[in-house]
C-alpha cells in the first residue's frame, strides 16, 4: 500500500512546519523535542528501538518526498532534523539545560557539517543521504553533550 502524496509531505515536513520560509530545519528540530520528552519516559532499550524505527521510516518518507517534490534534499523536508534531535537527546536526562544545549549543538553540527557529516551527506543520496547526515550530527551532539554533562555535572 502506498501513502498518498499529501500524507508523505505532511510527515516529511513535520506537519508542514518545514514549509516555513525561514529556518525550516530549526523549526523541524523543535518539532522533535516533544517526541524526545516521551522517549525519555520509557525504557532506554525501547526508546532506542523506537528511534531506529523512526530513522528507517524517515529514510523512506524522505525518499518519497524527493520524488514528489522533484528536488534533491528539499529544505522543506524536516523529518531528518526530527530524527537527528532524537539521536542527540537519546539516553540523556530530559531537562531544560540538556535540551537547550542539545538543540544548539545539534543545529550547529547540522548547519556547518564538520567532518565526517559533510562526507556522509555527499556520499549518500536519496532518503538515506537526507537522513544520515542528521543522524551523524545527532551522534556527535550526543557525545559532546555527554562530555559536557560529565565535566560540568549538569545532572
Amino acid at each position: 500500500m502506498r501513502f498518498s502524496e499529501k500524507s508523505v509531505l505532511f510527515i516529511a515536513t513535520g506537519c508542514f512546519i518545514g514549509n516555513i520560509p525561514l529556518a525550516p530545519g530549526t523549526f523541524g528540530t523543535l518539532v522533535g523535542i516533544p517526541i524526545c520528552f516521551f522517549l525519555s519516559k520509557i525504557d532506554i532499550q525501547i526508546s532506542i528501538l523506537c528511534i531506529i524505527i523512526f530513522i528507517l521510516a524517515a529514510i523512506f518518507i524522505s525518499r518519497e518526498a524527493e520524488k514528489i517534490l522533484h528536488k534533491n534534499d528539499p529544505g522543506s523536508v524536516v523529518i531528518d532534523e526530527i530524527a537527528g534531535i532524537m539521536v542527540t537527546l537519546a539516553g540523556l536526562p530530559f531537562n531544560t539545560m540538556v535540551v537547550a544545549l542539545g538543540f544548539i549543538i545539534f543545529r550547529l553540527f547540522d548547519i556547518f557539517k564538520p567532518f565526517p557529516i559533510k562526507q556522509i551527506e555527499m556520499k549518500l543520496s536519496g532518503g538515506t543521504g537526507i537522513v544520515m547526515d542528521d543522524i551523524a550530527a545527532g551522534v556527535m551532539s550526543n557525545i559532546i553533550l555527554r562530555i559536557i554533562i560529565f565535566l560540568v555535572h549538569l545532572v
